[in-house]
C-alpha cells in the first residue's frame, strides 16, 4: 500500500525561503493572525563551532505525518477530525473540527521556539485559525495607502473577486483552499495535488531540488532509494511518533 513521505537533502538546502512562499501562495496560509506566524511550512538554523571550524544547517520543519500521529489519537470528534489516510498523509477535516485545539497540545512538534545551542528558529505545524480579525486583516483595510495616491487593500480584494487576491482555488473534499475561522491547519502534503499525480508545491519550487516526495514502500521510487543509501534522522525521535519526514546528509561538516 502507497506510504507517502518526504526527504529533505540538507546537503542541497541553503534556506532561501521558496518552499515556504511556494506553500503560502498554494495554500493561501495568512501572512499573520492574530499576531502569531501561521505558516506551514518553516525553518530552523543552527550553526555550531567556532570560526575557522564551523558548521551551518538549515532545517526545513512541516507537519511530520507521523505514522503514530499524537494529534489524531487527541482529536476527541468522532469521526475524527485530525485522521490517517491509507496513503499515510494526517488529514484534516475543516467541517469536522471544533477549534478545541487538542491536537497542537498533543503534536510534540508544534508551536515550538528554539534558541539555544546555536538553534534559532520558530515554527508552528498546526496552526490556528482564531475569531476576531479577517483572514488577511490587509485586505480587509479601506484605508488608501496613500490619499488620493493609491488604492486600499479592500479595493484590490474586491477588484480580484478573491481574498486574498492571490488566491489559489482548488477542490478537496476534507479541506477549503481559506479555512474559517476557530479551527486548525496544517499541512496536508498538498493532498488536492497529489490525487492529480502532482507534486507538493514546495518540492516542486525548490530551485536545488532538496524536497523529494513519494511513496516509500515503493523501493523502486526515489524516496525509498534515498532512505536506503543514507543514514536518515527526523525530528525528535524519542517522542515515538514515526515521522515520515526524513532529513539526510549535511550542507557543512564541522571538523
Amino acid at each position: 500500500m502507497t506510504q507517502y513521505a518526504m526527504v529533505i537533502d540538507l546537503q542541497k538546502c541553503v534556506g532561501c525561503g521558496a518552499c515556504a512562499l511556494a506553500c503560502k501562495t498554494e495554500n493561501n496560509t495568512a501572512l499573520r493572525r492574530n499576531g502569531q506566524t501561521h505558516n506551514w511550512a518553516d525553518f530552523l538554523h543552527e550553526t555550531t563551532g567556532k570560526f575557522p571550524n564551523t558548521g551551518y544547517r538549515t532545517r526545513p520543519v512541516l507537519c511530520n505525518h507521523c505514522s503514530n500521529a499524537p494529534c489524531v489519537e487527541a482529536c476527541p470528534v468522532e469521526p475524527k477530525a485530525m485522521y490517517k489516510t491509507p496513503d499515510g498523509i494526517t488529514m484534516h477535516n475543516d467541517e469536522r473540527c471544533i477549534g478545541c485545539r487538542a491536537c497542537q497540545e498533543a503534536c510534540p512538534y508544534s508551536m515550538e521556539e528554539v534558541k539555544r545551542d546555536g538553534a534559532y528558529g520558530e515554527y508552528s505545524v498546526i496552526s490556528y485559525n482564531a475569531e476576531g480579525e479577517p483572514y488577511e486583516t490587509f485586505y480587509a483595510d479601506k484605508t488608501e495607502l496613500i490619499k488620493d495616491g493609491t488604492t486600499s487593500g479592500a479595493e484590490i480584494a474586491a477588484r480580484a473577486g478573491a481574498d486574498p487576491p492571490h488566491r489559489t482555488r482548488y477542490n478537496h473534499p476534507d479541506y477549503e483552499d481559506v479555512r474559517r475561522a476557530n479551527i486548525v491547519e496544517k499541512c496536508i502534503f498538498c493532498a488536492h495535488r497529489v490525487v492529480k499525480g502532482e507534486l507538493p508545491y514546495c518540492v516542486v519550487s525548490c530551485p536545488a531540488g532538496a524536497r523529494i516526495f513519494g511513496d516509500r514502500s515503493d523501493p523502486n521510487s526515489e524516496v525509498a532509494k534515498l532512505l536506503a543509501k543514507h543514514k536518515p534522522s527526523v525530528l525528535k525521535p524519542e517522542a515515538g511518533t514515526e515521522p515520515n519526514v526524513f532529513y539526510i546528509r549535511e550542507y557543512s561538516v564541522r571538523k
